[in-house]
C-alpha cells in the first residue's frame, strides 16, 4: 500500500515493492540483514527509485526512501497515458510501455506496476522480457520513462510539423465516449445475490441441495417461497349452509352399495340351511307315527 511521507516539501508517496533478507554465518550462528526496494512519487510526473539495506526491516525502508527521494526523475506524459510506445532496458530485462485509451487502466506486473502508477500513469499496456527480477525490471521501466518525449519536443528538436498522432486521437475519442456516458442515466444497482453452498464467496462444494437454497459451484441465485394466502373464515350460518347442502359422505358412515354388498354373503347362504330343515321331518316322521299306530293294537289286548 502507498505510504504518504509527511517529512518532504513535496506531496510525495512510497509504495515497498521488495524485501529481500540476507544471512551472514558467524562464530555464534547466523546473522540477519535485510534489503528494500522502494519507489517513491508524487503521481504527477515525478519518480524516483531507492535501495536500501539495514539490520532490520524499517530501517532498511527508511534508507531506501531517503535514496529514492534523491533520485527523482521528471517524465513528460500525455493526458494520463504515455506520448508514445517505448522500451526500457537493464541488465537481463526488457519491457515494452505502449499507451492505451483512457479507461484501460495499468495491465503490468506488480513491479511495473509500482514504478507506473507512483509516475501518474493511468491507461498503459505493457510487456516484459527477458529477466523478470524486481531490481533490474523497475530500473528498466525507469530507464523507458525518461526516454520519452511529447510531440512538441519531437517538433521543436527537427523543426518540423507533427500532424494529430494516434495517441492524440485515443484520448479524444475516450474523452467523448466518457462524456456521453457521464451524462446517460444511472440505473439502480440491483441488490447482490447471496451464494449458496458451503464454499463461502466462491460457492463451494454446495452441500445438501433444495428448492430454498439450491448449493453447487457457483451458484448465487436464491430461490424465495410464496407463502400461500390464507382462506377466509366462513360466518356461521354460511357454514351451516354448506354442511347441508354438502354431499359428502362422512368417514363413519358407509355407502348404500357397501351395506348391500356386505349383507350379500348372508342372503346366499339361507337357501342351503333350507333343504336340512326339510329333511328334517321325513325322518322324524316315522318314529311319531309308529305310537299313533300302536295304540289301536293296545286297546285289543286290553279288551
Amino acid at each position: 500500500m502507498p505510504e504518504l511521507l509527511e517529512d518532504s516539501t513535496q506531496a510525495l508517496e512510497s509504495t515497498t515493492v521488495g524485501i529481500f533478507r540476507t544471512a551472514t554465518v558467524v562464530k555464534g550462528g547466523r546473522r540477519f540483514s535485510f534489503a528494500a526496494l522502494v519507489v517513491v512519487g508524487d503521481r504527477r510526473g515525478s519518480v524516483g527509485i531507492g535501495y536500501g539495506k539495514g539490520r532490520g526491516v524499517p530501517v532498511a525502508i527508511e534508507k531506501a526512501q531517503k535514496a529514492a527521494r534523491k533520485n527523482l526523475v521528471r517524465i513528460e506524459l500525455k493526458g494520463g497515458t504515455l506520448p508514445h510506445q517505448i522500451e526500457g532496458r537493464f541488465g537481463a530485462s526488457m519491457i515494452r510501455l505502449i499507451p492505451a485509451a483512457p479507461g484501460t487502466g495499468v495491465i503490468a506486473g506488480g513491479t511495473a506496476r509500482a514504478v507506473l502508477e507512483m509516475v501518474g500513469v493511468q491507461d498503459c499496456l505493457t510487456k516484459a522480457y527477458g529477466s523478470t527480477n524486481k531490481k533490474n525490471l523497475s530500473k528498466a521501466v525507469l530507464d523507458g520513462l525518461t526516454r520519452l518525449r511529447t510531440k512538441e519536443q519531437v517538433a521543436r528538436h527537427r523543426g518540423v510539423q507533427i500532424e494529430t498522432t494516434a495517441v492524440d486521437e485515443m484520448i479524444a475519442m475516450g474523452k467523448q465516449f466518457t462524456t456521453e456516458t457521464s451524462t446517460a442515466p444511472k440505473q439502480a444497482a440491483a441488490p447482490a445475490a447471496k451464494e449458496g453452498g458451503k464454499g463461502g464467496k466462491r460457492g463451494g462444494k454446495g452441500g445438501r441441495r433444495s428448492e430454498s437454497t439450491p448449493g453447487g459451484r457457483g451458484v448465487t441465485a436464491t430461490v424465495t417461497q410464496v407463502k400461500p394466502k390464507p382462506k377466509p373464515k366462513a360466518k356461521p350460518a354460511e357454514a351451516e349452509a354448506d354442511a347441508e347442502n354438502s354431499d359428502a359422505v362422512p368417514i363413519d358412515e358407509k355407502p348404500v352399495t357397501q351395506a348391500v354388498a356386505e349383507q350379500a354373503p348372508v342372503a346366499e347362504a339361507a337357501p342351503e340351511a333350507a333343504p336340512e330343515a326339510a329333511k328334517a321331518p321325513e325322518t322324524t316322521a316315522p318314529e311319531s307315527a309308529t305310537p299313533q299306530a300302536d295304540a289301536p293294537e293296545a286297546e285289543k289286548t286290553q279288551e
